[in-house]
């Protein structure tokens, strides 16, 4: 039956190749539409982690109310001590120290006149160490546009937009100013080592970044960081396993009401993100539950389309012997084929387009130019499991719905019509 039926679907292109050509597009967009917002939705959630909150993030408490303003002067201290404290009580965590800072960049020429000055964003890592994956974490050697990373103290990675507007060049000096953790004036100066294009242009057009080590002395934080970041062994956010180490972290400091006592947060508790990924869970849950329900209503009425008309057919089957039970079960069969071989092929489209823009993305540089938000470039989709089967909700059971609503006139058929229906 089954053979008899797909040998039909086949062979007869008209009652066939429209449903499925719209089948295939619809069930394309659908899987493609669901794998491109988890993969945006991931990207943003991802690069505030890496450059910004961590999975989870300590700081004293006095830091954490005004972090907006990057006070070092409220920074964490014996961090060397509470790093190994935190290493040893959760070892599935890999914990790492930060510092920002903002000031002043001066290029000075050879007879050390300032020929150009512009505001940096300082950040200092773990780089000297080599233990700290922080070069990987941040894709720094693949962002790297000219030189290489620090190897020394003294050296410095500029952005590059920064670098270029500056007129700066690898082995070039420059002096930075700013203030000290105790309020006193800071300025230091460093060789340039190498620029780098994160393609994020809030970062590009001031990024400087040190060994936190420089950092420490130049702004007299020694063994002190604004910052520790934990991120969780296999470099995926789980909140449920977020909640249960910040929680025990917390309760040690629960009776304390020192304003420099370390608290915990994990990445939804900061920069509004608990409210931002419950909007996107929601929204884009909701919006791929509308685009799916949207198309069954396309493909259900190309079904129900399609039975229609060919109630001519089934009167002549009827009047050939056929019974009604035996001719809507095989218009069922029928959209079931047709729904799958249109799903199927479908599906191998939008995820093909899926994986592709999963390694190339849709660059969107062009229209960040002007932007101090910290977004990435570059927009890409993600492919999930659930992509091979999410078409089919669509693709299969709206056409076979469809079919099975057209088909209940199958029904309502009388021989006794049939013959004035045939002289016309």
């Amino acid at each position: 039956m089954i053979r008899f039926l797909l040998k039909g679907i086949l062979r007869d292109k008209s009652r066939s190749f429209l449903p499925i050509v719209i089948i295939t597009i619809g069930v394309s967009l659908t899987v493609l539409l669901s794998g491109y917002m988890k993969g945006v939705m991931g990207d943003l959630i991802d690069q505030s982690a890496r450059f910004d909150t961590g999975h989870l993030k300590v700081m004293t408490r006095a830091y954490n109310i005004n972090k907006d303003q990057l006070p070092n002067d409220l920074a964490l201290l014996d961090v060397n001590e509470l790093v190994q404290s935190l290493s040893a009580t959760f070892p599935d965590v890999q914990w790492v120290k930060r510092i920002k800072f903002g000031g002043i960049l001066d290029v000075p020429d050879a007879q050390g006149q300032t020929t150009g000055q512009g505001p940096a964003t300082g950040m200092a890592l773990e780089i000297l160490s080599g233990r700290s994956g922080e070069l990987e974490r941040l894709n720094i050697l693949s962002s790297m546009v000219t030189g290489a990373v620090p190897k020394k103290p003294g050296e410095v990675i500029v952005g590059h937009d920064f670098a270029e507007k500056l007129k700066l060049e690898v082995g070039d000096e420059i002096t930075y100013f700013g203030s000290t953790m105790n309020g006193s004036m800071a300025f230091k100066n460093f060789s340039i080592c190498g620029t780098i294009r994160f393609g994020t242009a809030a970062m590009d057009r001031g990024a400087l970044i040190i060994d936190i080590a420089d950092a420490q002395e130049m702004l007299d934080m020694e063994n002190g960081v604004g910052e520790v970041l934990g991120f969780l062994n296999g470099g995926v956010y789980s909140d449920e396993r977020a909640t249960i180490i910040s929680e025990q972290f917390n309760a040690d400091f629960v009776n304390n009401t020192d304003e420099f006592a370390p608290i915990m947060l994990r990445l939804k508790d900061q920069n509004g993100l608990s409210d931002y990924l419950d909007y996107v869970d929601m929204f884009s849950g909701l919006f791929v539950a509308i685009f799916v329900m949207a198309m069954s209503v396309v493909l259900w009425n190309t079904g129900l389309l399609g039975g229609l008309r060919r109630y001519k057919e089934f009167g002549i089957r009827l009047a050939l012997g056929e019974s009604k039970g035996q001719i809507y079960r095989s218009l069922i069969y029928e959209a079931f084929l047709i729904g799958a071989i249109g799903s199927v092929v479908g599906t191998i489209i939008g995820v093909s387009v899926t994986l592709y823009l999963q390694v190339y993305g849709i660059d969107i540089s062009g229209a960040l130019s002007n932007s101090s938000m910290m977004m990435p470039s570059v927009l890409r989709a993600k492919f999930t499991m659930n992509l091979l089967y999410i078409g089919f909700i669509p693709g299969l059971f709206a056409m076979m719905f469809g079919n099975m609503l057209s088909g209940i006139g199958v029904y309502k058929r009388e021989t006794a019509t049939l013959f004035k229906e045939l002289e016309v």
